[in-house]
């Protein structure tokens, strides 16, 4: 019988709870989780999105969306417009303050990662990033 860590996929389970706790901790002054990281970090390659867009692409339940969304409104981070295309709709859009947010934590953020991948040289930690994002983008939608 194999043993636990020969499963990469409880490997990759417990790496991502070390990694929402190492994201947490960090984020924890601002008063924000990772979740609404998350959102800021998508919001800031994107001119503004749908919250049924943003459920979709973060994989979050839509009802936890309205939650995180009025959150980053009440600092400042993010803000919902009418949609261009349909008044009766909102965009969230990433505000001024939210970019300033996202640029004070990149330092942090990157420290975070450092400590997770602290056993691999550049070159496996780059092979390593090249592979989880195709099976993110294969099987994550």
């Amino acid at each position: 019988m194999r043993g636990l860590h020969a499963d990469t996929g409880y490997l990759l389970y417990r790496l991502g709870l070390r990694s929402g706790q190492l994201f947490n901790s960090f984020l924890q002054e601002s008063g924000l989780r990772l979740r609404h990281y998350a959102l800021l970090r998508f919001l800031a390659t994107t001119p503004g999105a749908l919250q049924r867009e943003l459920s979709a692409s973060l994989g979050y339940d839509p009802s936890a969306i309205v939650g995180l969304v009025d959150d980053l409104e009440k600092l400042g981070f993010a803000e919902r417009r009418p949609a261009p295309d349909d008044r009766r709709s909102r965009i969230i859009v990433l505000t001024e303050g939210g970019r300033a947010f996202l640029r004070d934590t990149d330092e942090a953020g990157q420290r975070v990662t450092n400590e997770l991948v602290g056993p691999l040289d550049a070159d496996e930690r780059e092979q390593l990033h090249t592979l989880l994002q195709r099976v993110a983008e294969s099987g994550l939608g």
